[in-house]
């Protein structure tokens, strides 16, 4: 190709000294012409005038042409493909300069792929962008909440309504079912290890999820979030790109920028309760089933009181955002710097989240433009205060599950100001371990958290010569956590010893207790490029590039335990000030984690152009992990993609289509994302530190989980930009399944880390469109619609069941609701089928209590979401309807707490389970009479905006803004909310689709204000 355009550029040359004496007589005009929207060089521009110009011209790469046109000629036009035709008059002169507009911004609109970026109309695989224009508005914590329901094929299930919450992320489906499902996320070119900072202690009461590891980033400062969907987009991060990848990109300066200023007040109420028996119905209920409803003096259950627990535990809750920002540039560098501070409230009573976070994004070039630096710096500390609400309870409950099924006539105090425990104290403390005063748990239990994070990124980019160039940067990731969680020694209802591994711990009622975890995280990440890029004046190009990658990741985790108040009935917040520790140096014990893993790369891709037609990618990574066994250190994860713009075809379809395009993709991804020692031999030591046992045994030939994926998809848009859209089929298959196998005991090793046969399969379609309705000058309708199709499947597994699910409540140990099996979906609900009850008030079970039977799936078949956008002059009008179908949920609260036999007991139910004829001695078995329907259709999204029109030259932009979350929710589901997913883990085998007593989630309105200055 370089000699075919070497030999035209020589012939042109000496036609143009031979021809020189004829054009004599013709004038020359040079110039430039450039991208209205940035100012870049378009190049391949064809410039020609009406009359009669032997041949035109052509831009070169800086934008510049020279045009030899007659005498008689007036006016000179340009064309280029995307872009709208330009006609200028010439009036006598020699020079001139043009700018031109894009005829589709959607096909010329720059997207982030794995180091690089590219236009929408280049792009072969399927990604995905979301600028901050398009982001959920409102009270966001994280950054995935910001693109819920915006993006096909993107999945978003929260774990429940907690500011700062961990949530499920899903592209195309859930593949994996031992290692970690999470997409792989790169915030300004650094990969990000998934590991939380801070995660639950059981000490008691349960286990808490960790908390979201993206907490840490500013939503404010986020510009856009690429999503790479399939494998030829994400195949550049080799071992670690099964589950996609979500690339985040922060603002940066720009010249004439100044000061932006942002502020924010939200109110928030929980957007469902339970409905739950107030103090007449409770005890009409009692009576009901044949207890005694009279006083507590008389052997009934009536204390006397009327207490609404909800009223108790839940609040409104307000919160409130600042950001300040302030920039500027030239044309030699740009910087941007901000600062943030978020406190967020939650719906339940002393839960919160305090983030501060600050920023520097800024650039530099020397040398003519040849040399430039650049450096993106971020400090956060996010302080958490949890309630008190863990997964796995007992019959007692956490947080919720106490508020749940408390005796509404028991008062919060008692005569004498103390938290009411129905069994009394003695010697000044609670004496019982049967009932957990929800009050108490909330001002006795103190459970906060404190995270800092620095995130750094220095890059330096040089230009060796024309179209090419080396990139090199260094990255640092580093966290450090400390979580601190205080039970005050007059506590109710922690009367009991915890059992923390084999270690006795004496109760917390009475003693008090503390716990103190320690969590650091240490990424640092090395990466080399060299980027090679070239147009030729028929529209061909070339982009390559090859590149070097080494990371280290280190995690280190210190847990210790202590009880004893120097005084009676002291409530310390200071770790240090109890008597006693966990004895034989617990912190260098089972209570300590350290690991640590290196991830050395190489990888390339190519991209050919052939005249804007035909695109073909090939891309390829080497990953060389010290997690894998050390028969299999090295993996190869190779990709291509191909891309045909029929539309840029003479035989293409005219008038209707600004351009249509088909691409075919076919990749293979990784998945490492298991323990950094599973192929080795492992030992642990007791909490005693007297004798150790043997965790797993070396496994050699351990490697990560294999994608293979391949999918086509039709990228078209109509009507001049009116229409845009994209089409995708997509098949995507896990194999290689890593998996927790147990031996039969007797064996040397309970167990092993191996690679399962069989293999899980997604496959779909996706749609996205975005339609331009009515585009007036003072009114305009947009909307944005996406819908997935989802069929998951495991194969070729044979006869093995993974059991995982775990449900709780009272007689329920040991009981569990799905299964992993041949021919099912992952994580399919495997329960006895329920029939109602029968006259006597017992479950009719038709195959029996144990018959389990394979019910329905967790996952959602369908999703779908629409964004209706209406502006009138100054003002916005946008709201996002989202919902999903074809899944069920478990509801474990219902099972665990609402039903009749409760109310035999004392303990109160919901309204619905109050009035059936159920006998209260029939049993709450697992079974699918809590098994429901999850679709639902919420409306999740609106808001209101207005810009203020200014006069004056201090304020350069104002704009108000009120936006509503969650304001209303269309679904048969009973529980609060269908989109919760409670962690029920089984032997480390993760579930879905659980719903047991989460943090219910929050309908929140919020009075925004932004000013430029």
């Amino acid at each position: 190709m370089q000699i075919k355009h070497l030999l035209s550029v020589c012939f042109f040359a000496v036609f143009c000294f031979m021809m020189q004496p004829a054009l004599a007589q013709n004038k020359v005009i040079t110039g430039k012409v450039t991208d209205k929207k940035d100012g870049s060089p378009l190049i391949g521009v064809s410039v020609v005038t009406a009359v009669g110009a032997q041949g035109g011209a052509i831009t070169a790469t800086d934008g510049s042409y020279k045009i030899s046109v007659p005498a008689s000629a007036t006016s000179l036009t340009f064309t280029y493909v995307g872009f709208l035709n330009v006609t200028v008059p010439i009036n006598g002169r020699s020079s001139i300069d043009v700018q031109m507009s894009e005829a589709n911004r959607a096909l010329n609109e720059v997207v982030v792929i794995g180091y690089g970026t590219q236009k929408v109309k280049d792009a072969t695989g399927s990604v995905a962008t979301l600028g901050s224009k398009d982001f959920n508005k409102g009270v966001i914590a994280t950054p995935e909440q910001l693109l819920q329901g915006r993006i096909a094929g993107v999945q978003v299930t929260p774990a429940s309504g907690e500011p700062g919450a961990g949530a499920t992320i899903n592209i195309r489906g859930a593949s994996s079912i031992r290692s970690g499902t999470s997409p792989l996320y790169v915030v300004d070119g650094v990969p990000l290890d998934n590991g939380g900072t801070s995660g639950g202690f059981d000490s008691g009461a349960g286990s808490s999820s960790a908390r979201n590891p993206l907490a840490f980033i500013n939503p404010a400062d986020i510009e856009n979030i690429s999503v790479l969907k399939d494998a030829s987009a994400s195949a550049i991060y080799g071992s670690r790109g099964a589950n996609g990848v979500i690339l985040i990109t922060t603002k940066k300066g720009r010249k004439g920028q100044g000061i932006q200023f942002g502020a924010s007040t939200s109110i928030a109420n929980a957007a469902k309760r339970y409905d739950l028996l107030d103090r007449d119905a409770f005890l009409k209920g009692v009576a009901s089933v044949g207890s005694n409803a009279g006083p507590i003096s008389a052997g009934g259950v009536d204390y006397g009181a009327n207490t609404d627990w909800q009223k108790q535990v839940f609040r409104s809750a307000v919160s409130q955002n600042y950001n300040l920002g302030f920039g500027g540039g030239n044309n030699t560098g740009s910087y941007r710097a901000t600062v943030s501070y978020d406190d967020q409230q939650g719906i339940i009573k002393r839960s919160e989240l305090k983030r501060f976070s600050a920023r520097i994004n800024a650039s530099q070039s020397f040398l003519n433009g040849r040399l430039k630096f650049d450096l993106q710096s971020l400090f956060s500390n996010v302080k958490d205060r949890f309630a008190p609400i863990t997964n796995n309870a007992g019959f007692n409950g956490s947080l919720i599950g106490a508020m749940i099924q408390t005796n509404p006539t028991i008062p919060v105090y008692d005569a004498q100001g103390r938290y009411f425990d129905i069994n009394g104290y003695e010697n000044g403390f609670p004496k019982g371990n049967s009932f957990r005063n929800p009050v108490s748990l909330l001002n006795q239990i103190d459970d906060t958290d404190n995270i800092k994070r620095y995130l750094n990124n220095l890059t330096m980019t040089l230009k060796l010569f024309e179209g090419l160039s080396y990139k090199g940067n260094i990255g640092a990731d580093i966290s450090r956590g400390q979580r601190e969680t205080y039970y005050d020694s007059k506590v109710v209802g922690f009367t009991d010893e915890a059992n923390i591994g084999d270690f006795k711990v004496p109760p917390a009622t009475g003693n008090g207790r503390g716990i103190l975890v320690h969590n650091k995280l240490t990424n640092i990440t090395t990466e080399h490029t060299l980027n090679y890029d070239k147009k030729w004046s028929d529209n061909s190009a070339l982009t390559a590039l090859v590149g070097y990658s080494y990371q280290t990741f280190k995690n280190f985790n210190r847990g210790n335990l202590a009880w004893g108040t120097p005084t009676p009935g002291d409530f310390l917040h200071d770790f240090n000030q109890f008597k006693n520790h966990m004895p034989h140096d617990f912190s260098n014990r089972n209570g300590l984690d350290s690991s640590s893993y290196k991830l050395q790369s190489y990888f390339a891709r190519a991209q050919y152009t052939y005249k804007d037609r035909y695109i073909i990618t090939g891309t390829i990574r080497r990953d060389g992990s010290s997690r894998f066994g050390e028969n299999h250190h090295y993996a190869n994860f190779p990709a291509a993609a191909f891309k045909w713009r029929i539309s840029q075809e003479s035989f293409g379809p005219k008038g209707i289509f600004d351009d249509l395009s088909l691409r075919l993709n076919w990749g293979k991804t990784g998945n490492q994302d298991f323990p950094s020692y599973a192929s080795k031999r492992l030992r642990q030591t007791n909490y005693a530190g007297t004798a150790n046992s043997q965790l797993n045994a070396e496994n050699p030939d351990l490697k990560w989980e294999t994608q293979t994926a391949y999918g086509a998809g039709i990228d078209f848009s109509l009507f001049k930009g009116r229409v845009t859209g994209t089409l995708d089929y997509y098949n995507k298959s896990q194999t290689d399944i890593l998996f927790y196998q147990d031996f039969a005991q007797p064996a040397p090793f309970p167990r092993i880390w191996i690679n399962l046969p069989g293999k899980v399969v997604n496959t779909g379609i996706e749609l996205g469109l975005n339609i331009g309705v009515i585009q007036q000058r003072d009114f305009s309708w947009d909307v944005s619609y996406n819908m997935t199709t989802i069929k998951n499947r495991v194969k070729n597994f044979g006869s093995r069941n993974i059991i995982t699910g775990n449900i709780d409540g009272q007689g329920l140990s040991g009981a569990y609701a799905q299964f992993i099996a041949d021919g099912y979906p992952l994580y399919s609900f495997n329960v006895p089928n329920y029939k109602g009850l029968d006259g006597n008030g017992f479950g009719i079970y038709p195959q029996g209590i144990d018959a389990a039977t394979p019910q329905g799936s967790p996952l959602p078949t369908f999703l779908a979401s629409v964004t209706n956008t209406f502006t009138y002059k100054n003002f916005t009008l946008s709201f996002l309807l989202n919902g999903a179908s074809g899944f069920y949920i478990y509801n474990n609260t219902a099972n665990a707490f609402f039903y009749k036999g409760n109310l035999v007991s004392g303990r109160n139910v919901t309204k619905d389970v109050a009035a059936t004829n159920e006998n209260p001695l029939n049993s709450g078995e697992v079974s699918t009479r809590f098994l429901e329907k999850g679709d639902f259709m919420r409306l999740s999204n609106a808001t209101l905006g207005y810009t203020v029109p200014l006069k004056t030259k201090s304020i350069k932009t104002l704009r108000v803004s009120l936006t509503g979350q969650n304001l209303f929710l269309i679904t048969g589901y009973s529980g609060l909310d269908p989109e919760v997913n409670t962690n029920k883990e089984r032997n480390g085998v993760p579930s879905r689709g659980i719903d047991y007593t989460p943090y219910p989630s929050a309908r929140t309105f919020t009075l925004g204000l932004n000013a430029g200055f």
